[in-house]
């Protein structure tokens, strides 16, 4: 099974701070991120299940795009209102409203604006091997995750553990970050490909 996440990036710069506080720095000085991703969902007994990389861009707020490469071929658009999933093996285009999409999953965290307090109950959650750690849990039930981690250390965010109601867990790390980079828009638009299904939800 395929799983779709559009997430988080790294936050250069902070040292020695709490994750609560790392996040709101991230929050207050960065636009945009570039980077190459890697994937990793695990079970409740933490067999790897399935593992995925690609590219990330993102523009806040509610702009980013996420290119899968490895082992299969996805794009997710996030281009401000809508929210476009195209896969390209099954030819097919998913879009639905993007406020909807965001809600209170883990993309709101970092792809909307600075009101995280509104949907989410934030703690920092200890330090351990130069990481500080933050937990985020959605104040809604209405979302598949919850709860989701983010540990911080000398360069940014260096790690994200997303846990949802099955008890699966799903680890992404990033490498080759851009911070605050000029991404044109045209990444942050999609045209479904000649020939594709379009579902719309």
């Amino acid at each position: 099974m395929k799983k779709i996440l559009f997430l988080l990036f790294l936050v250069p710069g902070i040292v020695s701070a709490s994750g609560t506080e790392a996040l709101k720095v991230f929050l207050n000085q960065t636009q945009s991120v570039k980077a190459r991703f890697a994937q990793m969902v695990l079970d409740r007994n933490m067999k790897p299940l399935q593992q995925a990389q690609g590219v990330m861009q993102f523009s806040r707020p509610g702009k980013f795009r996420w290119d899968y490469t490895k082992p299969y071929e996805q794009t997710i658009v996030g281009d401000g209102s809508q929210l476009w999933i195209y896969d390209k093996d099954l030819n097919q285009v998913t879009v639905r409203k993007l406020d909807r999409a965001l809600g209170s999953s883990p993309a709101a965290l970092l792809a909307g604006r600075n009101d995280l307090e509104r949907d989410f109950t934030l703690s920092d959650s200890g330090s351990k091997d130069g990481i500080d750690w933050l937990d985020a849990v959605p104040k809604s039930r209405d979302t598949a995750f919850e709860r989701v981690r983010m540990g911080f250390g000398k360069s940014g965010l260096a790690a994200m553990e997303l846990r949802d109601q099955f008890g699966q867990i799903t680890v992404i790390t990033f490498a080759d970050i851009e911070r605050n980079p000029q991404i044109p828009a045209e990444v942050f638009r999609f045209t479904p490909p000649k020939g594709a299904d379009v579902i719309s939800e």
